[in-house]
């Protein structure tokens, strides 16, 4: 008569055992990549389980400063950390690349479905120096174009943001105007607009408000069907963002060893101006067995998460930049 009620009892401590090797990796940090690292987190679990990987888009901002405070296991970030930020961690930090992606200049305008833009004319906008969608140094890059007798409406990021440093990154190096004024960090003093929280925010922003500009990673703008201009590149090129003229914005690129890098602004007739990698922040060495699990994530990564990039308008990390990693993460521990 106790058979059943013992046979249950030791079903129960069988099970004991696997469900406490569960493990869990926390992070948190850039909106940018949130779309590929949810893909990633969520297959790599259907491989490994036993292991669950939780994400906060909380912003690059976030993402240092809680990886630095150690209240996550990484973090993630499209602006590399400041040497001032690194010597308050109580570690190395090393930066991984993921991939690439592009910072595109949304807008809404009824009508317009190719805007051409310049790097100075960006600025411009955004220092509120250019307020109307017919000042004459936006007709003349589209002539031809019924743009609107309108104000300009200009969104940016209200919090910490890789993103942000992608698009200050660019406009430091064509606006001499603008590094001197606003100048490149992950959050700036913006001289005019509204402010959105994450790619989400500015994306949403845009989106609801008629003759607005603002700036978000490529797949917001995919992702909400909203309009993105072409910017004129280093080569006197109009290039609409998209995986090729990405990949093609880090086709010279030297990689340092520390992997932190800008391609913005880059030679070559069909780079994308407005490129970057974005990052992911490891400790090399980390508490328990939270180094082993990381690097077998990251390992994954490289390997079979690559080729899931560019249904999601990512680009892949180049072979050789690849193989520079796969190689330094060998230290992680």
């Amino acid at each position: 008569m106790n058979r059943i009620p013992s046979l249950i009892a030791l079903a129960v401590l069988l099970a004991a055992p696997a469900a406490a090797e569960m493990k869990t990796l926390n992070g948190a940090g850039a909106t940018f990549p949130y779309p590929i690292y949810s893909k990633w987190f969520d297959e790599y679990h259907k491989v490994k389980p036993e292991l669950q990987i939780n994400y906060q888009s909380i912003g690059s901002g976030g993402g240092i400063r809680q990886v630095t405070e150690r209240t996550v296991d990484f973090g993630a970030t499209d602006g590399p950390m400041t040497s001032q930020q690194q010597f308050k961690v109580d570690g190395k930090i090393m930066h991984i690349p993921t991939v690439l992606g592009a910072v595109v200049p949304a807008y809404n305008l009824k009508g317009i479905e190719d805007l051409k833009l310049s790097g100075p004319v960006i600025a411009d906008i955004f220092l509120g120096k250019v307020t109307r969608w017919t000042d004459p140094a936006i007709a003349k890059l589209n002539p031809g174009a019924a743009l609107p007798d309108a104000a300009i409406t200009v969104v940016h990021r209200s919090d910490g943001s890789g993103t942000t440093y992608c698009f200050v990154d660019y406009l430091s190096k064509v606006s001499p105007e603008w590094k001197s004024k606003v100048g490149l960090a992950t959050a700036v003093k913006w001289p005019v607009g509204l402010g959105g929280k994450g790619n989400e925010g500015v994306a949403g922003l845009v989106k609801q408000t008629p003759n607005a500009i603002g700036y978000v990673e490529l797949i917001y703008a995919k992702q909400n069907d909203i309009a993105y201009a072409s910017v004129l590149n280093k080569a006197g090129k109009f290039v609409k963002a998209s995986i090729d003229s990405v990949t093609a914005a880090a086709a010279g690129v030297k990689m340092p060893k520390d992997f932190k890098v800008s391609i913005t602004d880059a030679d070559g007739e069909a780079s994308y101006p407005i490129s970057t990698f974005t990052w992911l922040l490891v400790y090399e060495k980390n508490a328990g067995d939270k180094g082993p699990v990381l690097k077998d994530f990251l390992k994954w990564m490289l390997k079979d998460g690559q080729p899931m990039a560019s249904a999601l308008g990512y680009a892949p990390l180049p072979g050789s930049v690849n193989a520079m990693v796969t190689k330094a993460i060998e230290v992680v521990k």
